[in-house]
């Protein structure tokens, strides 16, 4: 499967938080039983990530309806350097990876603080 291009825009300080919906046929994919994880780095080749999520911290799957909301909290976002990143999202399940999207992380610097 080749995996799904979406370019994510991050608000330096703001709470993000996005969801997907992981459709076969038009049909959600129901993720019971599967994991998944969300890196972004600075290069695709980078050894240190910038933002490390996972379905236990960050990644919520919705089961039967196919969704995976990522979320990472405003205090957070603050931290982050503005700029542009790379990352990807991958499910894991009995020991199959599939990476699902990818694209750019861009964080934008906030200006109210």
């Amino acid at each position: 499967m080749t995996p799904g291009k979406l370019n994510l825009l991050c608000p330096q300080g703001s709470t993000f938080s996005r969801t997907l919906t992981y459709k076969l046929d038009d049909s959600p994919v129901d993720l019971t039983g599967y994991d998944a994880r969300l890196q972004v780095r600075e290069y695709h080749y980078s050894d240190d990530f910038v933002v490390n999520l996972s379905n236990l911290s960050g990644i919520t799957l919705g089961g039967s309806a196919g969704t995976i909301t990522v979320f990472i909290a405003a205090s957070a976002t603050q931290e982050l350097v503005p700029g542009s990143y790379v990352y990807d999202l991958e499910l894991v399940a009995g020991g199959t990876v599939t990476r699902l999207v990818e694209g750019k992380f861009t964080v934008t610097p906030e200006v109210t603080r």
